[in-house]
């Protein structure tokens, strides 16, 4: 039915898995779509009360978006992406009407960190590593990042990890409070279900209720909406062509000179 994810329910809990590998599970406009209907029919199935998202294999959670499917966007395109992936997906996850845990089990970069954020929870594996390197494509993150980040690490951190695109290790973000956990990579999946289990022990209407009330206190579409248009403006410049081709061509950017 998908070609880019996984589906599997095991136990109540929903396991979905994006599963491009030899790209290091980078998120583009179909996989988007297919999140987008998987979760609305998630949404409708009762036997479901958790939602677990990861990547397939050891080496990625979400390396980020697949950079070479907007490389030659126009400001209109740019702001459609940002716009519709919002929708879609972020902000989808986000509202769920089920819990819902990011399982990180290695990059988790770019869109796939924003994709993390969106997630209810977010559990690491030792070995991964997440940060948000669009500046160095010349665009600012677009799924949301400028705007749940600061809330789960506080302003300066973000303004660090936005800025200089630099990669955190999972510890760092344990210590920052980006993940809530962290485990071997082995033990992962299993410690996953464990905390799933937990949630299922308790009402659903009640939890439902509880996402909505922690959400209320964090409303923040006119900062989304303002990403959204920063984003696209992104898209005009010559930065953005500089960077763009320098990543697709495996060269290092020169914004400088």
């Amino acid at each position: 039915m998908y070609e880019n994810i996984l589906f599997e329910k095991v136990d109540k809990i929903g396991w979905i898995t994006i599963n491009r590998p030899s790209f290091l599970n980078a998120l583009n406009k179909q996989t988007i779509s297919e999140l987008n209907h998987v979760l609305g029919t998630i949404s409708l199935d009762e036997e479901i009360g958790v939602v677990c998202i990861t990547g397939f294999g050891d080496k990625a959670f979400v390396a980020g978006a697949d950079i070479k499917e907007f490389a030659d966007y126009s400001i209109s395109q740019g702001g459609e992406l940002a716009s519709s992936g919002q929708e879609k997906l972020f902000n989808l996850l986000e509202n769920f009407n089920k819990p819902t845990i990011a399982v990180i089990n290695g990059f988790a970069l770019g869109g796939g960190l924003e994709l993390a954020m969106a997630c209810h929870i977010r559990i690491a594996s030792s070995n991964a590593l997440m940060g948000l390197p669009e500046v160095s494509l010349g665009v600012i993150p677009g799924y949301g990042g400028t705007q749940r980040l600061p809330i789960l690490i506080g302003r300066g951190r973000a303004n660090q990890l936005i800025f200089t695109g630099e990669m955190i290790s999972a510890e760092q973000a344990l210590q920052w409070g980006l993940v809530n956990t962290v485990f071997e990579q082995e033990s992962l999946k299993n410690e996953a279900s464990t905390l799933a289990k937990k949630i299922l022990k308790n009402s659903p209407n009640a939890i439902t209720s509880a996402i909505n009330a922690v959400n209320a206190g964090f409303q923040m579409q006119q900062g989304l909406n303002k990403e959204i248009e920063i984003f696209a403006r992104c898209f005009g410049t010559r930065d953005f062509q500089i960077g763009t081709q320098a990543f697709l061509t495996k060269q290092k950017a020169n914004f400088r000179d």
